[in-house]
C-alpha cells in the first residue's frame, strides 16, 4: 500500500453511525491512503476488522489527542451519524485545549448542530491536526445537477422544490435541521433533531390522519445551512431515504448539487426509479433554486 501522502500525516476517519465512515475509509484506500479509524464510543456500527481502528469517546479529546500523535494523524474527516451529546462527565481535556471548555460547555448545552461542529473542528484543529471534508476524500459522492435517475419532476413538483428550498434555508439560518417537505405548495415538516427518517415517518402519519392531501404528492428539498462549515454535516440521503420517502407518498428527493451526498448512490438511484420517485441535484444559484 502506497504509504500517505507526504508531509500531511495519517489520514484519520472519525467514525459515527451509518455506511458514511466505510464510503469515505475505501475510498481513501483506493487513493493510496492508509486511514486510521476512531470510533466514537455507542455510535460507530461498522465493522472495522479490515482497518487500523481504536475506541474513543464523543467527549475525550485529551484521548483523541493522544491518539493523534501515537499514530501520526494529521489529518482527520469527520463522518458519520452522532445521536447525542456527550455529558459532562464525558468530557475529558488536555492543556491545549483548556482554555477552550467554557466556551465548549456552553455550544454543548444551547448551540445548534452547526455550533457544535465548528467547536469540534476547532478544538482538532487545536490539537495540530487538519480537518478536511468527506468530498475531499470520496468527491463521487457528492450529487450533480438535474435529474441523479430516470425519473424527473414536473412542474408541480418544480414549485414545490422551489418552496421547500426557502423553507430549507430558513430552518438552517436558525441552525436547526437541513430538510423540509413540501405539498401542494404547503410546508407540512421541518426536519428538526430528530433527523430526515423520522420527518418522513412524521409525514407518512399525518398522510394516513388526513391532515395532509391525498391528491398532491410532494418532496422532500435537503440543503446545506447557509453558515454550515463543509467541512462536517453535509446534508445527505441515502436507500432509506427513498424508501421513507416513497412511504411518505412523495413525488421524489431534491438535495444540493455539489454541496450533499448521495450515500449507496447506485442502490439509492436503482430504488427510487423502481419506486417512480425523482431524485434531483438543484443548483441554489438559478432563479427559484431549481435547474
Amino acid at each position: 500500500m502506497a504509504p500517505a501522502k507526504a508531509g500531511a500525516g495519517r489520514l484519520a476517519i472519525i467514525a459515527g453511525s451509518g455506511l458514511l465512515p466505510l464510503y469515505v475509509a475505501e475510498a481513501a484506500r483506493r487513493s493510496g491512503e492508509d486511514p486510521f479509524i476512531l470510533r466514537l464510543k455507542d455510535e460507530a456500527d461498522q465493522q472495522w476488522r479490515d482497518f487500523d481502528n481504536a475506541v474513543v469517546g464523543v467527549g475525550d479529546v485529551a484521548g483523541l489527542s493522544a491518539l493523534f500523535r501515537r499514530h501520526g494523524i494529521g489529518r482527520v474527516v469527520l463522518s458519520g451519524g452522532v445521536k447525542r451529546r456527550p455529558g459532562f462527565r464525558e468530557i475529558h481535556v488536555n492543556l491545549k485545549a483548556l482554555m477552550k471548555l467554557p466556551l465548549a460547555l456552553k455550544t454543548l448545552l444551547a448551540g445548534g448542530d452547526d455550533a457544535v461542529l465548528k467547536m469540534v473542528i476547532s478544538l482538532i484543529e487545536g490539537q495540530g491536526c487538519h480537518v478536511i471534508g468527506v468530498q475531499d476524500i470520496a468527491p463521487d459522492l457528492l450529487a450533480s445537477t438535474g435529474p441523479l435517475g430516470t425519473v424527473s419532476p414536473n412542474d408541480d413538483d418544480l414549485r414545490d422544490i422551489a418552496k421547500g428550498a426557502e423553507a430549507a434555508e430558513a430552518l438552517g439560518r436558525l441552525d436547526v435541521g437541513q430538510g423540509a417537505v413540501t405539498v401542494g405548495g404547503r410546508i407540512v415538516a421541518l426536519e428538526g433533531v430528530e433527523g430526515t427518517d423520522a420527518m418522513l415517518a412524521r409525514v407518512a402519519r399525518l398522510r394516513d390522519e388526513g391532515r395532509i392531501s391525498q391528491r398532491r404528492k410532494g418532496v422532500l428539498v435537503k440543503l446545506c445551512k447557509p453558515q454550515q462549515d463543509l467541512r462536517a454535516d453535509l446534508p445527505s440521503i441515502g436507500r432509506s431515504t427513498v424508501e421513507n420517502a416513497k412511504r411518505a407518498g412523495l413525488a421524489g428527493v431534491a438535495v444540493e448539487a455539489g454541496r450533499a451526498l448521495v450515500i449507496e448512490r447506485e442502490a439509492t438511484i436503482a430504488a427510487a426509479n423502481e419506486a417512480g420517485l425523482f431524485v434531483i441535484g438543484i443548483d441554489r444559484g438559478l432563479p427559484g433554486g431549481v435547474m
